[in-house]
C-alpha cells in the first residue's frame, strides 16, 4: 500500500510539470510578478493623473482669484477720463467766490468717488511739482530744458494702479539737461587731410 501512494504522489508530481519544463509554481510565480508590476505601472498613472488634476485645479483657482482681483480695471479705464476732468477743475483756483462754492462741491465729489475706488483695490499716483520723476508710475509727455534734471514741472494727469497692477501711468512734463550747442569751426581751423584734400565744413 505505502508503494501505490508512493506512486501515486510522484504521478502527481510529473502532472505538475509542464511541457516546457516550468512547474506550476514558478508559472505561478510568474503571473504574481507580472501582476504587481501591472499594480505598480497603474498605481504611478493614478498618481500622475491626480497630480495632474490637483495641478489644474490649482492653476483654475489662481485664475479666479486674479480674474476677481482685477475685475476692475475696464470700468477704471472708463473712468479716465471722468477723473482727468476733475484732476483739471481742482488744478486751477478760481477767483470768484460762486465758482470757489461749485469748486468745493467738485473736491467733495471727486474725494468720494476716490474712496470708493480705494475701496476696490485703486490707487491714485498724484505726483507734485518738484517730486522726482519716477519712471515706474510716470510718463514723460513733454520736457524742459532746466536744472536740476529729472523733477517734476507740471502734472497733466494723475495715474491710477489697481493692487499692484498698473492702469495708466501720472502724465508729467520733467526737467532735463540743457542740450549742448553745436560748436562752430572758424575756417581758419580746417585742416587739409592725409591726401592734401580739404575736409568740407
Amino acid at each position: 500500500m505505502p508503494n501505490k501512494e508512493k506512486e501515486k504522489v510522484e504521478a502527481e508530481k510529473q502532472e505538475e510539470k509542464q511541457e516546457d519544463g516550468t512547474s506550476l509554481v514558478e508559472e505561478l510565480e510568474a503571473q504574481l510578478k507580472k501582476a504587481n508590476e501591472e499594480v505598480e505601472k497603474w498605481k504611478n498613472a493614478y498618481y500622475r493623473a491626480y497630480a495632474d488634476m490637483k495641478n489644474l485645479r490649482n492653476s483654475l483657482e489662481e485664475e479666479q482669484t486674479q480674474l476677481r482681483k482685477y475685475r476692475g480695471m475696464g470700468f477704471v479705464e472708463e473712468l479716465l477720463p471722468v477723473l482727468d476732468s476733475f484732476h483739471v477743475v481742482l488744478s486751477n483756483e478760481p477767483t470768484d467766490p460762486n465758482l470757489k462754492n461749485y469748486l468745493m462741491g467738485f473736491k467733495f465729489i471727486y474725494q468720494n468717488m476716490l474712496r470708493a475706488l480705494e475701496s476696490e483695490g485703486v490707487t491714485e499716483i498724484a505726483p507734485q511739482v518738484g517730486d522726482k520723476f519716477d519712471e515706474a508710475t510716470m510718463n514723460a509727455v513733454d520736457s524742459v530744458e532746466e536744472e536740476p534734471i529729472n523733477v517734476i514741472k507740471k502734472v497733466s494727469a494723475n495715474g491710477y494702479k489697481l493692487h499692484d497692477r498698473l492702469i495708466r501711468p501720472a502724465q508729467v512734463t520733467v526737467s532735463v539737461a540743457k542740450a549742448k550747442e553745436a560748436e562752430e569751426v572758424p575756417e581758419a581751423e580746417i585742416k587739409e587731410d592725409k591726401n592734401d584734400s580739404k575736409v568740407d565744413a
